[in-house]
């Protein structure tokens, strides 16, 4: 599972944490009184009623001891028909049913080990379950209709699922923990004009009436409940292969063009985590498919993994892809087939030997496919996912006491895991940490596993004892917060470093490098912290021009290091890896906003400009201060180059929105120019650029892109028109922001606002301050609520006095005291 979260905090001012019940009760595993063994279904949809009519057969072995009943999961169903089946024979028995479980009285003692197979046909009905998603994944009813009386114009009908956590209860009875493994037989009756997926293989297609054609698709390799799927829809399938399996993305007709643009990776992909692990992708075939309206940003069900919206876009959105958006989430979902599907946690407790180790494989292809930088970028911005909220530092990894499942989604079992693999990585070195995940996955196929298994065989492969890591990092919460100090004693020659652990509670061990530069050149030492304060002494026949702590850079820690902005200049020259730079970067930018004038500072962040990774020269760009004359001046040549000729659309489109600031007469040529660049955020931020210095003429042109605009250039259009248009624009404006994503949402705000500001139409004051109201009250853990009710009370002031004064204050004060009152 990929959440959607973080993109929603990536668009919004996270000021505050989303208030978690109590967490003590111990969740044990499910113990197991019946395993299954296989699950058939046969299933029917009425779209007029958003139902499921299914047949299913189940077969079961008890597990340990005999057993005279059986306990299954079917949330909200209508119970027709269970049966014991013998020779294919049934035999009715007898049954209760609460909504929840269904309680079946097999009618003997079953010895333990011994198949029996069950019948049951029902109706789902999931629109009508009272159950509610989380945070992390916005629904819980399993099977989800979309568009299914064709109501909404251009919006496709389709059926698909979602079954973690345990959701796929909802359209099939089950016994939904992830310690139960099945092989499965899924058919699907559908119009004939629809294409199916499931898990497994198409076995079958045959007629099944008038329009009407019945699918079976089969899996013969046992898989977790939660993991079952199903997609029906008008989707245009392409396919690539790898090692003779199929490999297959299911798009919308219009985005099919772009299917390998999009999912062209994945064969490389399968071969790469295929030989670094040195475990076969184990499944038959491997499929993508892309739905609507999906509750979360992607899913690995077995051998069908399914995405979201997001991921499916015209060729011009494509392009405008970075590494984070869909890319990052291919592999997510890939790995998560050992890693989730292959051995899957025991129980949700255990969560991280699935999530994290899906978080830990962004790092591993960025770095595989685009170099070490970009690797590092990754795994810098997970830890800082995970560091950058207080209210994940007091949660375990190994989370066995928690309120709701569905709270173990968060940062701590995702990024904060996927750091603290890249660490052992890193401690372990290459070829044992897989040799110990090969193991892992080896010994555990088609199993369940924990992070104690995990230890044992990383123990296994580098002959040490990891009891201490394990501790410290999956059964404690939080991390090290240390500072560093650094002294030369030239009468010694010798070199320094303290290191002073403050964070509460127990003190970590820490195993790390440090390398002292002498005369241009590292000389590496290995040292281990194990005290609170520490100090360690490196031979040195002169005054280092910089010690590097943690050279590797991988430790989750939070450090305050003092070095000089002298230090992090050597930093910057000599020490190469990606987050060096980014340190020096960032402590150049913390010099400027305490001292605009420095000069040091500034040749830091210019240097910054011309570095080889494009997101620290957008992060460069970003850091300068641009109404600073001396920043200005030294930004402004480099600036100007990066936005006409940059490889990176970010980072053009970064210098593009830096200069735009200026509203500088001179870049008005460069402004024009960028507008008829294929790239949405090139065009946006140079229309921006331009509302600035010609707001009319910007007007004209954001008119010119209404018949083509997706991303940055529809939030680039609706503020043009939110700051220069009339209120006959108002409807294009509603419509692109009913039509956006939550993230996209928080950047319209600001113009709907100002459009509120100056129009007197009634009904689209309205309109506009509902919405306002709206998104703010659905996400109001994540935002600054206050800065939100500013604006509605911007507004208001702005129709003080207008004609509809009376009314705007009244829905003001309305939406403001809804907003309040909201959790």
């Amino acid at each position: 599972m990929r959440q959607l979260l973080p993109l929603l905090l990536s668009a919004a001012t996270a000021t505050s944490t989303v208030a978690q019940s109590p967490a003590t009760t111990y969740r044990a595993t499910e113990r197991k009184v019946n395993d299954l063994v296989h699950t058939k279904l046969d299933l029917r949809f009425d779209y007029a009623k958003r139902y499921a009519y299914g047949q299913e057969w189940v077969t079961l072995k008890p597990h340990g001891y005999a057993t005279d009943s059986l306990r299954l999961d079917a949330k909200g169903m209508d119970i027709k028909a269970v049966s014991l089946v013998r020779n294919d024979v049934p035999t009715p028995l007898k049954y209760t049913y609460n909504q929840r479980k269904l309680l079946i009285g097999l009618g003997r003692m079953v010895p333990a080990g011994e198949a029996y197979t069950i019948y049951i046909e029902y109706t789902a009905k999931p629109d009508e379950l009272d159950i509610k998603g989380s945070e992390a994944i916005g629904g819980a009813k399993g099977l989800y209709f979309i568009n299914p009386d064709s109501a909404v114009a251009g919006k496709p009908v389709q059926i698909w699922t979602q079954g973690e956590t345990e959701s796929n209860s909802a359209w099939f009875p089950t016994i939904d923990k992830p310690n139960q493994k099945s092989t499965s037989e899924i058919s699907l009756t559908v119009p004939s004009k629809y294409v199916t997926l499931s898990n497994g293989a198409l076995v079958s297609q045959t007629p099944a009436g008038l329009g009407l054609r019945r699918d079976t698709w089969k899996m013969d390799q046992p898989h977790a409940p939660y993991l079952f799927m199903l997609a029906v829809g008008d989707f245009r399938k392409t396919t690539d292969t790898w090692r003779g399996k199929e490999v297959s993305y299911y798009l919308e007709p219009q985005y099919a063009g772009q299917a390998r643009a999009v999912f062209g990776k994945t064969p490389r992909m399968l071969e790469f985590f295929s030989e670094r692990l040195g475990v076969a992708y184990p499944w038959k075939k491997y499929a993508q498919v892309v739905v609507r309206d999906y509750v979360a940003g992607a899913m690995e069900n077995t051998s069908a993994s399914l995405f979201g919206p997001h991921a499916q876009g015209s060729a011009r959105e494509v392009a405008d892809w970075d590494y984070t958006l869909v890319e990052r989430e291919i592999a997510h979902e890939l790995f998560h087939h050992w890693f989730g599907d292959y051995v899957t946690a025991e129980s949700w407790s255990n969560l991280t030997v699935n999530e994290s180790f899906s978080n830990f494989s962004e790092v591993l292809w960025a770095e595989h496919e685009y170099g070490p930088d970009a690797g590092a970028a990754q795994a810098y911005r997970s830890r800082q996912n995970y560091l950058g909220n207080p209210a994940n530092h007091s949660r375990l990894l190994a989370r066995y006491q928690y309120a709701d499942k569905e709270d173990l989604f968060d940062a701590v079992s995702y990024q904060k895991g996927g750091s603290i693999l890249n660490m052992l990585r890193t401690y372990l070195g290459e070829a044992v940490f897989f040799s110990g995940l090969k193991t892992y996955l080896t010994q555990n196929a088609f199993g369940t596993g924990e992070p104690h298994q995990l230890r044992l065989t990383l123990e296994q492969a580098s002959g040490q004892d990891l009891n201490w890591f394990f501790n410290q990092w999956y059964y404690r919460p939080g991390h090290p917060v240390v500072s560093i100090d650094y002294a030369y004693d030239a009468a010694r020659r010798e070199q320094t470093v303290t290191i002073k652990q403050t964070q509460p509670g127990p003190i970590y061990q820490l195993p790390m490098a440090v390398d002292v530069y002498l005369n241009g050149r590292p000389q590496r030492h290995q040292i281990t912290v194990r005290q609170v304060t520490e100090t360690f002494h490196f031979p040195a026949a002169s005054r280092p021009e910089l010690v590097n702590v943690d050279a590797d850079k991988v430790l989750l820690w939070q450090k305050t290091d003092n070095k000089s902005l002298t230090e992090y200049a050597a930093q910057l020259r000599l020490a190469s890896r990606y987050l060096d730079r980014r340190e020096a970067l960032a402590a150049a930018q913390t010099q400027l906003k305490a001292q605009p004038a420095d000069a040091l500072a500034r040749q830091l962040l210019t240097a910054g400009l011309t570095d080889k990774s494009p997101v620290l020269r957008q992060f460069a760009i970003e850091a300068f201060d641009l109404q600073i004359v001396a920043q200005r001046k030294a930004a402004a040549p480099a600036l100007a180059r990066l936005a006409a000729t940059d490889a990176s659309v970010q980072v053009r489109a970064a210098a593009l929105t830096a200069l735009g600031s200026l509203k500088d007469k001179q870049y008005l040529p460069l402004f024009t120019n960028a507008l008829a660049n294929p790239s949405y955020r090139v065009q946006g931020a140079a229309l921006l650029g331009l509302l600035g210095l010609r707001p009319e003429q910007a007007l004209a042109r954001a008119a010119t892109f209404e018949a083509d605009n997706k991303g940055s250039l529809t939030v680039a259009l609706v503020q043009v028109y939110g700051q220069a248009g009339s209120p006959a624009q108002w409807p294009l404006m509603r419509t692109k922001y009913d039509a956006a994503d939550p993230p996209t949402r928080f950047s319209l705000l600001g113009s709907v606002g100002s459009m509120m500001g100056r129009t007197d139409d009634a009904m689209a004051l309205t309109e506009g301050i509902t919405r306002i109201k709206d998104l703010t009250v659905r996400y109001k853990p994540y935002l600054d609520a206050s800065r939100l009710i500013g604006l509605l009370r911007q507004i208001e002031q702005q129709q003080a006095t207008r004609p509809n004064a009376a009314l705007v204050a009244q829905m003001v004060t309305a939406a403001v005291a809804e907003i309040e009152a909201a959790k």
